[in-house]
């Protein structure tokens, strides 16, 4: 029997790389290990904070207001109604990263779902989805979020509502452009031509092929709805008191920066901290990608 030489055998393509492997990538570049390093101290500082924050986030210390600085049984000080900041950075942590990640999750689940049928149906669909996403990208994300917050009420949901509103027509348009790009693409003519449904074709041939700058934008999204979260706070409209919020600390100590500014420097630092991590994150996972 004739064999086929070794210079005309036909390989099977090589499997893409997993998710997994993909992962294992990221220790390649400092640049995602110093922003998975800064998230991860935060998720753990998060889930932690029940058992190992020294006191209790609203408890009030009132020999400690006479010296509220740094030291003493209290190492990062108090605010100015005696309540320990390290603990209640703590707990503060608890709600940011509960808060972001829901409202990004709800609103990538709108947005996607929008951006795939836009960008593969198109016609009077993707028309529909563009105009209702340019009126609400017209308007300032703020004044967005002033409106919600001062009609529903400061509370986790609303801030949640909020961030989605804001979030989901630039999601759309990010899906939606790379839709219009993939559906042209050879692997999903010839799942068109195997008949399967459009429902098939945008969730198993499309938007796995997508995820790569999706990513990569949920990083950067989270560490925009962070500082959205914060802002709020500073402005009033983030959760009610007396529950840890950490620009609410920033807003209610900021007249005592010149005299205490441990005060507000400290939860500002967190909030900082923790939008670099993700911002360093997703430029890592952008730097792999480049590389492949």
């Amino acid at each position: 029997m004739a064999t086929v030489p070794d210079e005309l055998e036909i390989r099977a393509p090589a499997e893409p790389p997993g998710l997994l492997s993909k992962l294992l990538a990221l220790r390649h570049s400092w640049v995602a290990v110093t922003g998975a390093t800064l998230v991860l101290f935060w998720v753990v500082v998060a889930l932690i904070a029940p058992f190992a924050a020294p006191y209790d986030p609203n408890a009030q210390d009132f020999m400690a207001l006479a010296n509220p600085r740094p030291g003493g049984e209290h190492l990062l000080g108090t605010d100015m109604l005696g309540r320990d900041l390290l603990s209640r950075v703590m707990w503060g942590a608890r709600t940011v990263l509960l808060v972001a990640p829901v409202a990004v999750v709800v609103a990538y689940l709108i947005g996607c779902t929008m951006g795939l049928l836009a960008g593969y149906f198109g016609g009077w669909v993707d028309t529909v989805f563009s105009r209702l996403a340019d009126i609400v990208l017209s308007f300032p994300v703020i004044i967005l979020y002033l409106i919600i917050i001062a009609n529903f009420g400061a509370s986790a949901l609303n801030i949640v509502l909020a961030v989605t509103f804001t979030a989901t027509p630039q999601i759309m348009r990010i899906v939606r452009g790379l839709t219009l790009d993939i559906k042209n693409r050879e692997y999903v003519t010839a799942a068109q031509i195997r008949g399967e449904s459009a429902l098939y074709i945008m969730a198993v041939e499309i938007l796995p092929n997508a995820r790569g700058p999706l990513i990569v934008d949920a990083c950067l999204r989270m560490g925009y709805t962070i500082i959205a979260i914060g802002v709020l706070g500073f402005l009033g409209l983030g959760l009610p008191p007396p529950d840890p919020d950490w620009g609410g600390m920033v807003k209610d100590t900021y007249g005592l920066m010149s005299v205490y500014p441990h005060m507000a420097l400290i939860p500002a630092a967190a909030i900082s901290s923790l939008v670099i991590g993700f911002n360093l994150l997703a430029d890592g996972i952008r730097e792999l990608a480049l590389k492949d």
